[in-house]
């Protein structure tokens, strides 16, 4: 499947990414290059393989372990600029921006 520009375009809108318009042509290339790489990996002939042995089965799990090292609520809010309530106050760093 071969990207366009225009296609290029609508997902950097839906992305919300900038891409300056001089390296539209070469994302274009790039991305169907990625596209054609995933179908010829769709093309190959898994029926004859057998599964991954080196897989692991499933998530291995761990016991929780509590760090004897922590500090205390209180000393860490001492050290705060503001707090309110036992939580840290700190500036806004991203704007409420609605599309």
């Amino acid at each position: 499947m071969a990207i366009d520009r225009a296609e290029v375009e609508r997902i950097a809108e839906l992305a919300r990414l900038e891409i300056a318009p001089e390296r539209m042509g070469r994302m274009a290339t790039e991305l169907s290059a990625v596209l054609e790489f995933v179908a010829a990996l769709g093309r190959l002939d898994l029926a004859r393989l057998a599964p991954s042995t080196f897989a692991p089965a499933g998530t291995p799990l761990r016991a929780d372990e509590l760090d004897d090292r922590r500090i205390p609520a209180a000393e860490a809010l001492s050290a705060a600029t503001e707090h309110d309530d036992g939580f840290f106050l700190v500036p806004p760093i991203v704007e409420n921006v609605n599309p």
